[in-house]
């Protein structure tokens, strides 16, 4: 497949989440405006293998098929800022996630729920000149991770930003009974699970869809020869 990066980390990452809100850096002092980064959170093993000639933000609608994907249906929105709060204009931002029914098209998903053919499950763009990012997806399921733990529903991004580490992390949704017992989210830090939990309410103009916003601040500027390269 064709990446984005030369080179598959399992770093988490640097943002913010929720509905529009900057929270101050943990640890900062009085006064400081500095945005706090998004914790870091595993790639996991679903990344994309194969090349998808369907990548664009609209994950709902796969090229060619008639028929939408299956699904409760979201906007997903926010801006990629670095921690003094400057917009990063061409900032990858990548997102992929399993449908529905809790399945990612992936060869090492074992899970027996149907994949949805008229999901995309990965998409991809450049920030645009403020730093902002939207994509259209739904609701992906929960899905039995081990036969003790469910993983609650959640949305992988990956954000590419020339200078800085790139950051790997996940975003959950806000009122999700698994958030408590998922052992991913649960192993941040209270201050830090705020920052990658959204809430979601009514779309504006779409009575069928769900809105969120989901800040992404990145934070640790990358050591010299580390600076993560776009093919």
């Amino acid at each position: 497949m064709h990446r984005s990066l030369t080179r598959r980390s399992l770093l988490t990452g640097a943002g913010t989440a929720g509905v529009g809100l900057f929270l101050a850096r943990p640890g900062a002092g009085a006064g400081s405006d500095e945005l706090s980064p998004t914790p870091r959170q595993i790639e996991g093993p679903f990344y994309p293998v194969a090349e998808q000639a369907d990548n664009d933000v609209d994950l709902t609608q796969v090229e060619g098929h008639a028929q939408a994907a299956r699904g409760t249906r979201l906007v997903l929105e926010g801006t990629v800022r670095t921690i003094d709060g400057a917009p990063v204009p061409g900032a990858l931002v990548e997102i992929w996630q399993a449908c529905a029914t809790g399945r990612y098209n992936h060869p090492r998903d074992r899970n027996p729920a149907p994949l949805d053919p008229d999901f995309q499950y990965w998409g991809r763009l450049a920030a645009d000149a403020s730093g902002g990012y939207r994509f259209k997806s739904i609701k992906p399921g929960a899905y039995p991770n081990t036969s003790d733990w469910t993983r609650p529903p959640h949305i992988h991004f990956r954000v590419v930003v020339p200078g800085f580490r790139s950051l790997t992390t996940q975003m959950y949704f806000a009122g999700e009974d698994l958030n408590a017992k998922d052992r991913i989210l649960q192993d941040l830090a209270p201050a830090e699970r705020k920052l990658v939990i959204v809430a979601f309410g009514p779309a504006a103009g779409g009575a069928d869809q769900l809105a969120g916003r989901f800040d992404i601040v990145v934070g640790a500027q990358a050591q010299q020869g580390t600076t993560p390269q776009l093919d």
